[in-house]
């Protein structure tokens, strides 16, 4: 039995801590376990060369293409699935989801460095796009995601607050993507 690492603070909410997990005040709540520094970005674009991107609950004006950390025993793939799943309603599976078999490593954001393990400041990204039709409901998660809209590649490249979703946008005239056999 390992030994109790929560402290008692004021209105009895509970600091809850130990070598794999992020501090958390939570009423009843265990924390949740460090991120695991790799995760997934996936373009998601339709046959019209537009991008959808969607603004992060958690910071109003801060637009980007779907995202998510990889968890353990997942391959990146299922990462990719199922972050599209969680962020927009779409089950990605019978569609054509490719792998770039691209990395970007990049310093992860300080606003969000309490995510992972004491030390960790970068995160290896591989990158995803997905064609889908135009009239496939999104459904968004409120707690990730304001509203999403559907921008011309130039127009949503700029608009992302990331470098590399910024940098994978711009080159998917450039990619062979399917969707009817047809290049964007």
């Amino acid at each position: 039995m390992g030994k109790d690492n929560s402290l008692a603070v004021p209105d009895t909410k509970l600091i809850h801590y130990n070598n794999n997990m992020n501090l958390d005040i939570a009423n009843d709540q265990p924390a949740k376990p460090f991120k695991i520094p790799r995760s997934t970005l996936i373009v998601i674009h339709n046959d019209q060369r537009e991008v959808m991107l969607m603004e992060r609950a958690d910071h109003p004006g801060y637009w980007q293409s779907v995202t998510g950390s990889q968890d353990s025993a997942e391959t990146l793939r299922q990462t990719a699935l199922r972050e599209v799943r969680e962020e927009t309603g779409i089950d990605a599976t019978n569609l054509d989801l490719i792998d770039w078999q691209q990395q970007n490593e990049y310093e992860i954001y300080e606003i969000w460095r309490h995510r992972y393990a004491p030390g960790v400041s970068y995160n290896r990204e591989h990158v995803f796009a997905l064609c889908i039709p135009s009239s496939v409901l999104i459904v968004l998660n409120p707690r990730e995601h304001l509203r999403y809209v559907w921008l011309p590649i130039e127009q949503a490249a700029a608009a992302c607050f990331s470098a590399t979703n910024r940098d994978a946008i711009l080159a998917l005239p450039s990619k062979r993507l399917t969707h009817g056999g047809n290049r964007m």
